[in-house]
């Protein structure tokens, strides 16, 4: 492990909140620490920018220049700077290594990492298993999830689980991150140009659980075949959570979820009617996040007792209110047709609006257009995906599509009908009206409650 930081020339790429967080704590450490930024400074950066400097940190932007890259020992990189883009060739033909700041955190503590990686699920999964871990530890999430692991570090906290949401970004720059529990949620095609290609994702994905850094247990989705696939050639000790085995296993059954750890050994967890969350989708994110606490070692009333009170991450399948008859909810999260096909699924047996559009990722729509004619009554469409989505649903024989202009449009729109749901699961990023998928269901929640 890398411990002694003092006077080594450590280039931080991005000034983006893992980035941040690594060079303060590596300026804590005594190294000499270089943020090199491409985009232009934003007014609101001057006073974290100002901060930075105070501490010694240096800054660029608008560039990556030569005296930044000199006698770099060590590069860390924030997670959306793609292996193809200039300053990666920069880098390795300098020969300089580049970690993920999820990477740095992990050879700088000995507290084990639970890791969650997926296409779809990661940070309910996450959010809920730090939430169970803390009826009997002390645990943190962190990573994708909006806190870098290096600022736990940096505050010292005497912890006895990271509980890390790791993209498939991180992973690529994450060579010896081995954490103590690998969980791998689900894989379907999404960040196909930034991977350049499906099997380099799925490289990045599976590269957590390759033979030279075997995590200590690695849990897959059985209910995907090519996890399950994956899982049964893994070598490693492994659970499976979506279907029965003899052992290692969460399942569901006689309307309830169960947990085998050996043969002969079934425990029944909780009765679905006392979860909180909808949909399969979620009870697949409960199945995982059991297993990591029973494999943690938390008992399992402490467990029951935690999914009941659990309540969804913002913007993730979120009940937002019952507005003039309609149950609201806010999956803005869903910025792909994938995770938007898990949320249809959790309202069936109910009339539903769909509002969907956004930023088009451009991926197949076949299986999503298949799962709207099935389960909604009426789709609103908006922003610049919307003719594509149009056409397809129409090429797939679904007509009850309402096209608007703007946003706001759409919830107004989704009102006039007279299903009892109104959905927001764009299937879509939301960079063409907002500034992340955060700020749009924010927005998506405050007009539709202007309405009570």
């Amino acid at each position: 492990m890398i411990r002694k930081w003092f006077d080594k020339k450590v280039l931080i790429l991005g000034l983006s909140k893992s980035g941040t967080a690594a060079a303060r704590y590596l300026n804590s450490k005594g190294a000499d620490c270089y943020i090199t930024e491409k985009k232009p400074m934003a007014d609101k950066d001057a006073q974290l920018v100002k901060e930075l400097n105070d501490l010694g940190i240096k800054t660029e932007f608008e560039k990556h220049s030569q005296e930044f890259m000199e006698d770099v020992y060590v590069a860390v990189t924030s997670p959306g700077i793609p292996p193809c883009s200039d300053i990666m060739n920069m880098l390795k033909e300098r020969n300089i290594t580049v970690i993920s700041e999820v990477e740095l955190a992990y050879l700088e503590t000995q507290v084990p990492f639970i890791a969650i990686t997926g296409t779809n699920g990661k940070t309910t999964t996450t959010e809920l298993t730090n939430f169970i871990l803390n009826k009997e530890f002390k645990a943190e999430k962190c990573g994708n999830i909006g806190i870098p692991p290096c600022s736990l570090l940096l505050e010292d906290k005497k912890l006895d689980f990271f509980v890390c949401e790791v993209s498939s970004f991180q992973l690529t720059y994450s060579p010896r991150f081995r954490p103590q529990i690998a969980v791998w949620m689900n894989f379907t095609p999404d960040h196909i140009d930034w991977h350049g290609g499906l099997d380099n994702y799925f490289k990045a994905k599976a590269s957590m659980f390759a033979s030279d850094k075997l995590p200590g247990f690695a849990v897959f989705n059985a209910e995907d075949e090519k996890l399950l696939e994956f899982g049964q050639n893994y070598n490693g000790e492994k659970f499976f959570f979506g279907k029965e085995f003899d052992s290692n296993c969460s399942y569901i059954k006689d309307g309830a979820i169960f947990y085998k750890r050996k043969s002969g050994s079934e425990e029944k967890i909780i009765d679905l009617k006392d979860v909180p969350l909808v949909g399969n989708h979620n009870y697949q994110n409960i199945m995982a996040s059991l297993i990591c606490a029973k494999i943690a070692g938390v008992d399992t009333e402490k467990i029951r007792e935690a999914i009941k009170e659990f309540k969804a991450p913002e913007h993730r399948c979120e009940y937002v209110d019952t507005i003039q008859g309609h149950e609201v909810y806010n999956d803005s999260k869903a910025t792909n047709p994938e995770a938007a096909i898990f949320a249809l699924k959790s309202f069936e047996g109910k009339t539903l609006t769909l509002i969907a559009g956004g930023t088009d990722k451009m991926t197949d729509l076949t299986e999503f257009c298949q799962t709207v004619k099935k389960y909604v009554n009426e789709v609103v469409l908006t922003g610049v995906a919307k003719d594509r989505f149009e056409s397809e649903l129409r090429k797939n024989g679904y007509e009850n599509i309402v096209m608007t202009s703007t946003f706001n449009e759409a919830v107004d729109k989704a009102f006039e009908s007279d299903n009892q749901v109104i959905l927001l699961s764009p299937a879509c990023s939301s960079y063409d009206m907002f500034s992340g998928y955060e700020e749009r269901g924010r927005v998506f929640k405050d007009y539709a409650l202007s309405k009570k």
